[in-house]
């Protein structure tokens, strides 16, 4: 038999550094938040404004839709280079960055289901900056259980009508078009069949939208209830296959997870970099905090967390690229795990500061608010254990 050992010395090492264009990314992406986010940032999450200004400017360098393909106006970035981009944003404002990177919350369902004409009409309305768009899939009475949604489109003639709800929905006021997962065929005795999505835009008869306040966190994205009130559509809005929606929605949420997962690692590094700073300048007993092992054993957990979180997380982005078929698992893992740190990671951020820590004087209590929605959007992180387990255990959706 073959040594194994000596053949694989012929095999290249896994490279975990970053390329020179994916620097310059990072380097860039965290000039503008620094420049243009940070100055106004207590400002939006204190009145729970949506910040138009810094989203002109963001459109302008190109951030808004960057994943999406050149042809349409977008970047072409690759998973990889997106989380970059996520994380930088979110370590400075995570509710200004959701604000700007969701922009096109979306538009991976038009670019994978979509026709031409959809792409041509809407893809690149996201990347110039002219429009927001938005996906609507919850209802009040359907979070974690997607296919208890009772939002209903009927058939009548050449076009669709909508009736119902939904709730939580990101970019629900501002938003110019959704896609609205909708109940097609409710008599359908598949529990995962009879769902479609369907594309909707502002202005439409019916259609209305009714912002939410009092957020916890992430108070400068906007956030909203959408109601439906017969509201009419041509049938070429359906995207993709008539039934198909729920698994559509599968793979949407395997991509979007991973980058959720990027949020989470942004706000940990946030609070990384911010207790760090404070414990060196902060002096107790005639020196500074940073001198005491206590604190210094708190900053090195802080960062050891984070560094796993992230590592999980471009793990999963790079699977998302090469071996798309590992995504489901990997991206539930990443998200549960970074949310989990996130969390973790700002309450010991805000013991480092102690009292300070308590106030906005510092930020970190606003990264405190702002990571606890990462265990929640985009699948409970009970529904991702569900989801590892499933797909360890070969079973079917649960």
């Amino acid at each position: 038999m073959d040594n194994i050992f000596i053949q694989s010395r012929s095999i290249s090492l896994m490279d975990f550094s970053l390329s020179t264009e994916q620097t310059l990314i990072k380097d860039e992406v965290r000039r503008f938040a620094e420049t243009e986010m940070a100055p106004v940032s207590q400002e939006h999450d204190r009145n729970e404004t949506y910040p138009y200004d810094v989203m002109k400017k963001a459109a302008d360098m190109g951030l808004t839709g960057s994943h999406i393909p050149v042809e349409f106006g977008g970047s072409s970035h690759s998973p990889i280079d997106y989380a970059i981009i996520v994380e930088e944003l979110s370590a400075v404002d995570p509710g200004i960055g959701l604000c700007i990177y969701s922009a096109g919350f979306g538009a991976d369902t038009i670019l994978a289901f979509g026709t031409d004409e959809q792409k041509e009409k809407y893809l690149p309305l996201i990347t110039s900056g002219k429009s927001v768009m938005g996906s609507a899939i919850s209802e009040s009475g359907a979070g974690s259980d997607v296919t208890s949604i009772s939002t209903l489109a009927e058939e009548d003639g050449d076009d669709w009508v909508l009736n119902g709800r939904k709730m939580w929905i990101t970019n629900g006021t501002v938003g110019d078009f959704f896609v609205v997962m909708c109940k097609t065929d409710p008599d359908d005795t598949n529990r995962y069949s009879g769902f479609s999505q369907i594309i909707v835009e502002k202005g439409t008869a019916g259609f209305s939208a009714e912002k939410i306040t009092g957020k916890l966190g992430i108070r400068a994205s906007d956030t909203a209830e959408l109601i439906f009130d017969n509201v009419r559509v041509p049938k070429e809005n359906l995207v993709g296959t008539r039934g198909a929606g729920f698994l559509q929605l599968m793979q949407f949420f395997d991509e979007s997870r991973t980058m959720v997962s990027a949020q989470a690692v942004g706000i940990a590094q946030g609070a990384c970099e911010q207790s760090l700073a404070y414990a060196k300048e902060r002096n107790q007993f005639g020196r500074p905090i940073s001198d005491f092992q206590a604190i210094q054993h708190k900053l090195a957990d802080m960062y050891t967390l984070t560094e796993a979180a992230r590592n999980l997380t471009f793990k999963s982005a790079w699977i998302a690229t090469h071996e798309k078929n590992r995504l489901t698992a990997l991206a539930s893992m990443a998200k549960e795990y970074s949310s989990r740190i996130a969390v973790q990671v700002t309450s010991e951020a805000i013991q480092v500061h102690g009292g300070a820590g308590y106030v906005d004087d510092f930020g970190v209590s606003k990264l405190y608010r702002d990571a606890k929605i990462t265990q929640i959007y985009e699948g409970t992180s009970e529904i991702q254990k569900n989801i590892i387990a499933r797909e360890l255990l070969g079973k079917g959706f649960i």
